[in-house]
């Protein structure tokens, strides 16, 4: 099963505001998501997601900046290899502006307005949770059209 990272660009305490990628190309294609991706071979979960939303957004972010609040797992029967567990960062720091990569065109959004309707389905179990402040674990388990969830469970997780 592949490991993936997935950050969450936040401005406020509690965040009001989220910056969201709307994906070009690949994996997702069409849908807002968070910054984020597979964790490369030699890296550690959190290289990857600084290198991730360096290269998807070009925002520099520090290791030390990401606060761990989810592990999320998505599994895919009619495509095993997409399966793959997701490690959830919020990110209330960084450096330089959102510009628009190859992949993915950036937009901030109201914690009120997020377009749950162009994200993945999911999304909606457990992403204003932890806008909330709850620290998360989830299993998402997609149907045949690898677009439907056909089962989701949610848990809060204590803040350790």
């Amino acid at each position: 099963m592949r490991i993936a990272t997935l950050c969450l660009l936040v401005r406020g305490e509690p965040p009001e505001e989220i910056l969201l990628g709307f994906k070009k190309a690949g994996f997702g294609a069409g849908k807002y998501n968070g910054f984020g991706g597979k964790v490369e071979p030699g890296e550690t979960v959190e290289w990857a997601a600084v290198r991730e939303v360096r290269e998807e957004v070009g925002l520099r972010v520090s290791e030390g900046d990401l606060e761990p609040v989810g592990r999320l797992m998505f599994l895919f029967p009619a495509n095993p290899e997409w399966d793959k567990v997701g490690h959830v960062f919020l990110v209330r720091r960084w450096e330089g502006e959102p510009v628009e990569s190859a992949e993915m065109r950036p937009t901030w959004f109201g914690v009120e307005e997020i377009p749950y309707e162009q994200m993945w389905q999911g999304d909606v179990h457990w992403l204003s949770r932890v806008l909330a402040g709850e620290r998360v674990r989830g299993r998402f388990t997609f149907g045949e059209d690898n677009e439907t969830v056909t089962a989701w469970k949610v848990e809060a997780e204590e803040r350790r």
